[in-house]
């Protein structure tokens, strides 16, 4: 009877200690991803190169510059700025310039299936000798993005790689050329000049 009590607490003991270590996991993997999410997109402002890679079979490149509710984006064929108040996309292969209310859905039409809100995950977290990686899983019932991997380089704690599962896929983000803080404004405001031959189109 002693014999089973003893070996009740120790399962009890087990059970709570590896309870205990899994939150302190839990919880300094969401502190890493919280400070990461802020070097990005924190009020001073940051700038990366990025490559997509959906599946293999859509590969993209460009550079991004986000700072509060602006930012700006560039690639081989579509571009965009937003200053605040007015969303200007570019479709370089049509020359044509849409405007739209930075707030709409409608400017991008896979924004919605791309919405991430920190609360309705559950992170986790491990390490190599030069990286720590951020494994984040959907809660039961959640829509949208269903897993993410996310890549940080140990010494300078920038965001290197993004693996996200959207539905039955995997979209693969490799970033580069990462900046935080000392972004200008000026980089937000749309160019009307370089586009004075396209075609323009008020969504607003």
């Amino acid at each position: 009877m002693r014999k089973s009590y003893i070996t009740l607490l120790l399962l009890i003991s087990f059970i709570f200690t590896s309870s205990a270590k899994n939150t302190t996991n839990s919880q300094q993997a969401r502190q890493l991803f919280d400070k990461t999410y802020n070097l990005v997109f924190g009020p001073q402002g940051s700038s990366l190169h990025y490559f997509v890679n959906i599946v293999g079979i859509y590969k993209t490149e460009g550079d991004i510059c986000y700072k509060g509710n602006k930012s700006k984006f560039e690639e081989a064929r579509y571009s965009s700025w937003n200053d605040g108040t007015t969303f200007y996309k570019v479709d370089k292969k049509k020359k044509t310039v849409e405007l739209y209310d930075p707030n709409s859905l409608d400017r991008d039409k896979y924004a919605s299936k791309f919405t991430f809100v920190p609360d309705n995950y559950t992170y986790s977290l491990s390490t190599t000798d030069t990286e720590s990686i951020i494994t984040i899983n959907a809660k039961k019932g959640v829509d949208g993005i269903k897993h993410v991997k996310a890549v940080i380089d140990k010494k300078s704690g920038n965001p290197k790689s993004l693996r996200i599962k959207l539905l039955w896929f995997w979209t693969n983000i490799k970033i580069s050329n990462f900046h935080s803080g000392n972004i200008n404004n000026n980089v937000f405001i749309f160019p009307k000049a370089r586009f004075k031959d396209y075609s323009f189109s008020d969504k607003r």
